[in-house]
C-alpha cells in the first residue's frame, strides 16, 4: 500500500504489514461480533425485566443503552488518541486507518448518548436539553468527532491528512477528562458516578449487571465495528494506488508515441 509508510521496526510489526492485518482481523471479527450479540442480548434481556426505580419507575431502564453509549463516545476519542501518538510518534502504517476507522462510529455513538439522554431527561427534568457542563461538553465532542471526518475527508493526500488529524485528535483529548469530572467541578443535572468509585458501585447488582453486560456488549461491537472500517479502508487505498499506477502506465505509451 504506497499510501501508508513503512512502520518502525518493532515487537508489532507483524501486525503492521496491512496484509497480515486483514488476515488476522477476519479471523477476530466474528468471534467479536458472536460475543457482542451474546452480551447484548444477556444485558438488556436483564434490564427489560429489572425492577423500576422507586424514584424513575420504568424511566431508569434508558440507563441500559444511555451509559454505554456515553462511556463509549469517550473512549473511541481515546482510542483514537492512542492512535494518533502512533501516527505522530511511531509513524504506525495503521494508525491514521485507525483514527479515520473509529471516527465515524464514535460520532454516532455520541449522537446516541445525546438522544438516548435526552429521552431520559424530559421526564426527569422537565425538559429536552439544559446546557450544563456535561451536556455541552459532550456535545462539544460531537461537533470535535463531525470536524475530525471532515478534516480527514478534505484532504487528498494521505500524509498530510493523517498528521493533521492526528493533531487535532491529541488536542482534542482535553475535553474526555472535562467530560468525565463535569459532576464533580461544577454544579449538574448528572448525578455523581455511581460505578466507578473508589468505595465500590453505588447501584444494586439488578441494575449493575444488566449495565455491564450492556457496556461490554456494546465495547465489543465497537471493535468489531472498527477492525471492518479499517479493514475497508486499507482496501479502498488499494484500490485508489492501483488505479493511479494504471492511470500512469496507460499516460506512458501515450507520451513515448508523441516522443
Amino acid at each position: 500500500m504506497s499510501d501508508i509508510a513503512p512502520a518502525r521496526p518493532g515487537r508489532f510489526s507483524i501486525l503492521a504489514n496491512p496484509t497480515r492485518f486483514l488476515e488476522l482481523s477476519g479471523k477476530v471479527q466474528p468471534w467479536l461480533y458472536g460475543l457482542a450479540l451474546l452480551a447484548l442480548a444477556a444485558g438488556l434481556g436483564l434490564g427489560v425485566v429489572a425492577p423500576d426505580d422507586y424514584q424513575q419507575g420504568a424511566t431508569v431502564k434508558i440507563m441500559f443503552i444511555h451509559v454505554p453509549f456515553a462511556w463509549l463516545c469517550m473512549m473511541i476519542w481515546t482510542v483514537m488518541s492512542v492512535s494518533a501518538l502512533g501516527t505522530l510518534v511511531w509513524r504506525h502504517p495503521l494508525a491514521d486507518v485507525s483514527v479515520k476507522a473509529a471516527a465515524p462510529i464514535g460520532a454516532v455513538f455520541t449522537a446516541l448518548a445525546l438522544l438516548t439522554g435526552s429521552i431520559w431527561g424530559r421526564p426527569m427534568w422537565g425538559t429536552w436539553w439544559v446546557w450544563d457542563a456535561r451536556l455541552t461538553s459532550v456535545f462539544v465532542l460531537f461537533l470535535m468527532y463531525l470536524g475530525l471526518i471532515a478534516l480527514t475527508r478534505a484532504l487528498d493526500e494521505p500524509g498530510k491528512s493523517a498528521k493533521a488529524a492526528a493533531i487535532l485528535v491529541l488536542v482534542g483529548f482535553v475535553n474526555i477528562p472535562i467530560i468525565k469530572f463535569s459532576v464533580d467541578w461544577w454544579n449538574t443535572l448528572h448525578q455523581p458516578a455511581s460505578v466507578m468509585r473508589m468505595d465500590g458501585p453505588a447501584m444494586p447488582a439488578a441494575f449493575l449487571t444488566p449495565l455491564l453486560l450492556s457496556a461490554l456488549g456494546f465495547t465489543l461491537l465497537f471493535f468489531a465495528l472498527h477492525l471492518t472500517a479499517m479493514r475497508n479502508e486499507i482496501l479502498r487505498r488499494r484500490v485508489e494506488a492501483l488505479s493511479r499506477l494504471a492511470a500512469r502506465r496507460a499516460e506512458t505509451p501515450s507520451k513515448e508515441a508523441l516522443a
